[in-house]
């Protein structure tokens, strides 16, 4: 047995011992997921529409995640309807974000790797470099979203009685605790992923134009950025999403009450 599938088995039985059938499904939500994954990279390869394909995988990958993930039906619903959309807009964004930075392709630093090797392989280097911007980003995406909607409900159900005023209070509060953390996890992810590339770059003494010019490196960054960007949007969309839905459903019983 090799490391990997040693560190699977250690991955499911603490994920079973802590979170029991919960962390169970969550479990069988990521292999499930690997395998969307593989169907997508077996998708572009056929030549199908990468942006249309990413859509479609990206909607599977958010619900499998979301839905397998928790089990109250308000919680999962909203955090769905929320990365959904913040999704929508940061595909938008990457596919502009490429447009003007071109990280599509190989670097300089790929030459050594590459070596004997025809680039010829019929691949829009460039849909797949918005594909990995994307892919990369669901996960910080959920992440944020099922935290505050859970918080935010958990805040509800304590408090039945809450004002409008209150909650967006409550949600300003509880977002800034998750934006912290959400944001060093992927500072520091990035990070350790790149700490040979940028040893190698100071042994190299690259300048600081060359820094900000290396594809590689920034390709790494702009995902970063993108999925800070993901986890603020998911903080505020969700929030307004909780208060809506708060709102209508004290709307209703104050009807039924008349």
């Amino acid at each position: 047995m090799n490391a990997i599938g040693l560190l699977i088995i250690i991955l499911f039985i603490l994920m079973v011992f802590v979170g029991g059938v919960q962390g169970l499904k969550a479990f069988v939500g990521l292999v499930l997921n690997f395998i969307v994954i593989f169907i997508l990279m077996i998708l572009v390869n056929w030549q199908f529409n990468a942006y249309i394909v990413t859509a479609l995988m990206s909607v599977i990958i958010l619900a499998l995640a979301i839905y397998l993930g928790a089990e109250n039906q308000f919680v999962t619903n909203t955090a769905f309807k929320t990365s959904l959309i913040v999704v929508s807009i940061l595909m938008v964004v990457a596919i502009l974000v490429q447009y003007l930075g071109q990280f599509q392709g190989f670097a300089t630093e790929n030459s050594e790797e590459l070596e004997g090797l025809s680039l010829n392989v019929g691949l829009p280097f460039a849909k797949i470099a918005v594909i990995v911007m994307v892919i990369s980003i669901l996960g910080a995406v959920a992440e944020a979203a099922m935290a505050i909607v859970a918080d935010l409900n958990e805040v509800i159900e304590r408090t039945p009685n809450l004002s409008k005023k209150s909650l967006y209070a409550h949600a300003h509060i509880i977002g800034g605790q998750i934006l912290g953390t959400a944001i060093n996890t992927l500072f520091f992810g990035v990070l350790g992923a790149n700490l040979p590339l940028l040893i190698w770059f100071i042994r190299l003494r690259y300048s600081i134009a060359m820094f900000f010019n290396a594809k590689l490196l920034m390709m790494e960054v702009v995902t970063m950025l993108l999925g800070m960007l993901g986890i603020l949007m998911s903080i505020w969309v969700a929030s307004r999403l909780v208060v809506y839905e708060y709102k209508k459903t004290q709307s209703k019983n104050t009807r039924k009450g008349a």
